[in-house]
């Protein structure tokens, strides 16, 4: 048997997975957050030290992969574009 190709269509929201490896996660992090990895990483002790740096980078790098991600960041921290918890309420039909 062998693996089949994957196939997303353009409106698929869902962006590929990164291994949860150093080389992975640094490979699919920017410039700057690359060398913060490094340096967590190389500080890290062996075994659930290092397993944390790895698992709050990699969450780091594929969230890092969703488009228009910058621009919602900024969009909050400027408190542009957001709706008031009322509003929010009403739409998702109240809360029980």
């Amino acid at each position: 048997m062998s693996a089949q190709p994957v196939h997303r269509a353009d409106d698929d929201p869902r962006v590929p997975a990164i291994p949860r490896s150093i080389q992975a996660v640094g490979n699919a992090l920017s410039s700057e957050k690359r060398l913060a990895f490094y340096a967590e990483v190389l500080g890290a002790e062996a075994g659930e030290p290092i397993n944390l740096v790895i698992e709050t980078w990699w969450r780091e790098a594929m969230l890092d992969q969703l488009p228009g991600r910058a621009e919602r960041l900024a969009d909050a921290r400027a408190r542009r574009g957001g709706v008031p918890l009322e509003e929010l309420v009403q739409r998702v039909g109240g809360l029980d």
